[in-house]
């Protein structure tokens, strides 16, 4: 490791980037071809998130055309999800193994094919198998989206980060708008054939522009033991968060915090050879990305949860209507995401993100506000733009600098850790947010209930303020030594 000029400690990450001529890191070019690259990692993304959604919209037919009831049918759904989470432990070892340029590779494929099973189920039991067949494969592509690009950009990360993410958020609410137009002309068989052509687009111009790594491979012995640790506890947990209410979510997660304290035991143990090497979080920058990405996907996640029941259930607002009333926030999101490499360029990480955290807070004060005093249009937009646009600011520049703190042979490792801390986020601050809603609703008034849950999600908000002032000073373009 080496010591930036504000004394934070850096790694060599540029020094052995081999994708980009050293003139391009002194003069701050982008490296040659990589939108080509980020463009085949977009369209990862997309798919990825978009089945993850698109499917929701389908259950009643579902349902009646695989004459299944709602409780075994919406295991398409749930069956997804988990299985999205069962196989990202294995990412870093499959890149360490077979390079990740063959892992992009297969997980299309993959992901093709099992769409087209989708596709031609006969019954709900053999369409739930095929959907955990394909988030098996969807699991890996946007953590593969974002470290393949990362090993690419090296520093100009938060210039290149935005054509990436932009697509996770559109594809949640491109999905059930898609699913809408599908269902009204053909069947739900539609919906994943129509992954088909695209998948196969996807293939080729990964086959064309992605570049060969077989050079970094680094053979290591598949961690057995830890995957049999790591991926139940993942699963267990995300399934117990969403059942917490019930007994069986209650044990599902008292089994995954058991599965995870042997995980860290053994890994702790293993060393470099673990499943995910824990060594990583004794730096500090990474370690402290890592908690902001947590924190920001679980504000991001239990507002999102909120705030249509809010609008709906406190206000009056038809479900139609709920939609665009959200419509500013998605709006601010993408007013900040095309700017984040030219901001992190002028400005410290530490500066972007806290200043984005800070807008975050306001607006979801302004929620609080406005839940106790009564729904006001021009505020909600107000207050529903500013936690948009602040979340944007907080994202891209956070996984830079966690990218940026480690070795680029540590990458692949580096991206499953920052993604399991993700996923767990959102279930996490979201169960917790509406335990205390349900808590709070058999005593106290509507309005009163909605300002108090909206005034925890400050205090959360407040906690992941705090995590941005530990980001470290430096630019993000600025030279290393």
């Amino acid at each position: 490791m080496k010591t930036g000029s504000s004394g934070m400690p850096v790694s060599n990450h540029d020094a052995d980037m081999d994708t980009a001529p050293a003139q391009q890191q002194e003069t701050g070019q982008l490296p040659a071809g990589i939108w080509k690259i980020v463009s085949v990692a977009a369209i990862g993304s997309f798919m990825s998130q978009l089945d993850a959604t698109i499917v929701n919209v389908s259950l009643p037919d579902l349902a009646g055309t695989l004459h299944a009831p709602f409780s075994v049918i919406q295991w398409v759904v749930s069956g997804y999800l988990l299985a999205l989470a069962l196989t990202l432990p294995l990412n870093g070892w499959l890149v360490t193994r077979i390079g990740s340029r063959a892992v992009y590779l297969l997980c299309f494929a993959a992901f093709t094919i099992t769409s087209g099973l989708c596709a031609v189920a006969w019954s709900a039991p053999s369409l739930i198998v095929f959907r955990l067949l394909q988030g098996m494969a969807g699991g890996l592509l946007a953590p593969m989206a974002q470290m393949t690009v990362a090993r690419v950009a090296g520093r100009h990360m938060p210039r290149v980060a935005s054509a990436v993410t932009m697509p996770i958020l559109l594809a949640p609410l491109l999905g059930p708008v898609v699913a809408g137009v599908i269902l009204s002309v053909a069947s739900w068989r539609w919906i994943f054939l129509l992954n088909l052509p695209f998948g196969l687009l996807a293939l080729l111009l990964a086959i064309l522009f992605l570049p060969d790594d077989q050079d970094t491979i680094r053979p290591r012995p598949l961690d057995v033991i830890g995957l049999a640790l790591l991926a139940p506890a993942l699963t267990a947990f995300l399934y117990g968060m969403d059942h917490a209410r019930l007994r069986i979510g209650q044990t599902a997660l008292c089994g995954a915090l058991l599965l995870f304290i042997a995980y860290f035991c053994f890994a702790r143990r293993k060393g470099d050879l673990a499943l995910i090497d824990l060594r990583l979080f004794n730096n500090a920058t990474f370690s402290t990305s890592a908690a902001i990405l947590f924190m920001m996907n679980g504000v991001s996640f239990a507002g999102q949860m909120l705030l249509p029941v809010w609008l709906i259930h406190a206000c009056g607002v038809s479900p139609e209507r709920t939609g665009l009333f959200i419509l500013p926030l998605g709006l601010g999101m993408f007013c900040t995401y095309p700017l984040m490499g030219r901001l992190t360029d002028c400005f410290s990480i530490r500066r972007l993100t806290s200043c984005g955290a800070l807008c975050a807070i306001a607006g979801t004060a302004l929620l609080a506000v406005l839940a106790h005093t009564g729904l006001g249009i021009g505020g909600l937009v107000i207050a529903l733009f500013l936690r948009g646009a602040g979340m944007g600011a907080v994202g891209i520049p956070t996984m830079s600098a966690g990218y940026a703190a480690v070795r680029r042979t540590d990458i692949p490792m580096a991206t499953t850790a920052l993604n399991i801390m993700q996923r767990i986020g959102g279930p996490t601050l979201t169960t917790l947010c509406a335990t205390f809603l349900d808590w709070r609703i058999s005593t106290t008034g509507v309005s009163e209930i909605f300002s108090e849950t909206f005034s925890l999600l400050c205090i959360f908000h407040i906690v992941l303020f705090l995590g941005t002032l530990r980001l470290p000073r430096h630019r993000a373009g600025a030279a290393r030594s």
